[in-house]
């Protein structure tokens, strides 16, 4: 491994660091005042930024197809969908159903509309699109170094929060691992993935505009992600 780049990547994960600054629904969940409507929201709309989220680094990968860091991104890209994958239990504990048409589309108007879609039960909130929407910019404009460089830099956080949660419903609410799989998922150590992106972005050590490019990422990643949890934590969930 390329120890000026495992370097560089832990200078930027400190520089990043929230802090003591848990959102304020992470911390509900946790001591068990969360209603379950607000983890219901919160498995729907994650299923629209997973969904976007894995067709972002997708594209990312394809950009760097040739390079070890297109592997990565792919890689990042399965876990997306293996992720998506434990959220419909994590939804049916919470009492609801996810949209089954939130990714796709309406019919073309020559349809007829018993052909139409459901609307669907949980429409987009800006607050919570936010990240989605900034990644997909990325994977179209940003530089693809500095992008890995910024998402390593957020695993940490959004992985404490992660777990969290899990812990929080398995104590107060009783969930089960299905239901806790989705949490469970991304509460795990990132230590490979962070290792496995530092290989692949050496042996060159990142610039001086990859490094600029990768806080300017990571600390709009970092907004956009608290701005999520202010949006679910400001809905009505009684």
């Amino acid at each position: 491994m390329n120890q000026q780049i495992d370097a560089q990547l832990r200078d930027l994960r400190a520089e990043l660091e929230p802090g003591d600054a848990t959102p304020a629904l992470v911390a509900a969940v946790a001591a068990g005042r969360a209603p379950l409507g607000a983890l219901a929201e919160l498995a729907a709309r994650q299923q629209r930024i997973i969904t976007s989220d894995r067709r972002s680094l997708l594209l990312l990968a394809t950009r760097c197809a040739n390079r070890p860091l297109g592997s990565w991104f792919a890689t990042l890209a399965e876990g997306e969908s293996a992720a998506l994958r434990t959220l419909p239990a994590l939804a049916a504990a919470c009492g609801t159903i996810l949209d089954r048409t939130a990714d796709h589309p309406p019919l073309p108007d020559h349809q007829s509309p018993s052909d139409q879609p459901p609307l669907p039960r949980h429409p987009p909130l800006p607050g919570c699109q936010a990240y989605p929407a900034y990644l997909a910019w990325l994977a179209l404009n940003g530089l693809p170094a500095a992008v890995a460089a910024a998402l390593v830099a957020n695993f940490a956080a959004w992985g404490g929060y992660c777990a969290a949660i899990a812990e929080g419903l398995r104590r107060h609410h009783g969930f089960d691992d299905a239901a806790c799989a989705f949490f469970d998922f991304f509460a795990q150590p990132a230590t490979a993935l962070e290792q496995q992106a530092a290989a692949a972005l050496a042996p060159a050590a990142l610039g001086s505009a990859e490094l600029a490019a990768a806080r300017e990422y990571g600390t709009l990643l970092q907004a956009y992600e608290r701005l999520f949890w202010e949006t679910l934590a400001a809905l009505p969930t009684g």
